[in-house]
């Protein structure tokens, strides 16, 4: 049996590729490279280029291969972008969502892994780490977006024989540890990704958006987990679903937060560089902590993060971030050498 991949040629989607082969696992991915990238997804994987909302190819992909479970990654994730256009957030993924959780059904798949976010709850408050049973309030059409779509996915598994876990992500970080995948969005919006490259002087600086929130230094508090433990998350999900778990929501961090400043002077002491550091107001939609009570997937999954390390997960990001920079480089000589070849 194989494990279908949606959104596999992006960020986290490419890790999860990388751990089911390494897990022994056939893997099909399906993604539209609207930002992710072609060369993400691993040679052994089986690979559809198309959108996860087209039904046709839905029908095609479960056809030609022995699929029994559906992770589903491919969506949009930035914050502000969801509140400038909250209808193409509530097609990619909402409605987009529903017509793939309706075709897997369809071909009699049972089991589903969805991706979420921590976006779901919105501010809480105080400092204590976040239930899963905690106010659903998100600020920002991003976070009701993934509400509405684990909304979707609760009602389907009351309605027919498909049970699914939706993994509620709270910031994720860091590269794959053997160097084969990273964060590798042009334009990303993520904090440690904007600081890595700004060490590298990739960026003329970072932008601090909000320095007056109830926090100790000012500046929001984030929950920052490393990709590799969020993927082994995933492959806990895949295997409780087939032990025959029952339908689940779960938090995914380590139930500990650090402040924008904090992770910009992790960066830079990790770099051994320094940046820019632009302050600026608030963004509309952000909150201003959010950190995870995972106590519910250590106890139903039997995970156990293995890389609960702010140190090291920036060394992997900016790991990555030099191979991206070295890719660049390779990819401007062969050029640099077609033309010259070209010109005679």
């Amino acid at each position: 049996m194989a494990v279908l991949v949606t959104g596999g040629a992006g960020y986290i989607g490419s890790h999860m590729a990388w751990a089911l082969l390494d897990a022994g696992e056939e893997v099909v991915v399906l993604d539209r490279l609207s930002t992710g990238f072609r060369w993400a997804v691993p040679p052994a994987a089986r690979f559809y280029l198309g959108d996860v909302g087209n039904m046709d190819l839905l029908a095609q992909v479960f056809a030609e291969n022995r699929i029994d479970a559906v992770m589903h990654f491919a969506g949009s994730i930035v914050v502000p972008q969801s509140v400038a256009h909250p209808l193409e957030y509530y097609d990619n993924n909402t409605s987009k969502t529903r017509l793939l959780a309706e075709a897997t059904i369809a071909a009699g798949i049972k089991h589903f892994v969805f991706s979420s976010t921590a976006a779901v709850y919105g501010d809480q408050p105080d400092d204590t780490p976040v239930l899963e049973s905690a106010p659903l309030q998100p600020k920002n059409p991003y976070g009701q977006s993934k509400l509405m779509a684990e909304i979707m996915l609760r009602d389907a598994a009351s309605a027919h024989d498909f049970r699914f876990v939706a993994l509620r992500y709270f910031n994720v970080a860091g590269a794959d540890l053997q160097g084969r995948t990273g964060l590798s969005t042009v334009g990303a919006t993520h904090l440690i990704k904007i600081a890595v490259e700004a060490a590298l002087a990739q960026r003329s600086g970072v932008d601090i958006f909000g320095t007056d929130y109830p926090t100790p230094d000012g500046t929001g508090i984030r929950d920052y987990i490393h990709v590799s433990d969020l993927v082994e998350a995933h492959l806990r999900a895949l295997s409780y679903l087939r032990r025959g778990g029952e339908a689940l929501i779960a938090n995914c961090g380590y139930g500990r937060g650090y402040s924008v400043l904090e992770v910009l002077q992790t960066v830079m002491r990790v770099s051994g560089e320094s940046f820019d550091v632009r302050y600026g107001p608030r963004r509309p939609g952000d909150a201003a902590s959010v950190v995870a009570n995972a106590t519910l997937a250590r106890r139903l999954l039997d995970w156990t993060p293995r890389h609960d390390d702010l140190e090291l997960i920036v060394q992997t990001a900016l790991a990555w971030e030099r191979h991206l920079m070295e890719r660049k480089i390779g990819d401007l000589r062969e050029l640099q050498q077609r033309l010259a070849t070209a010109a005679f």
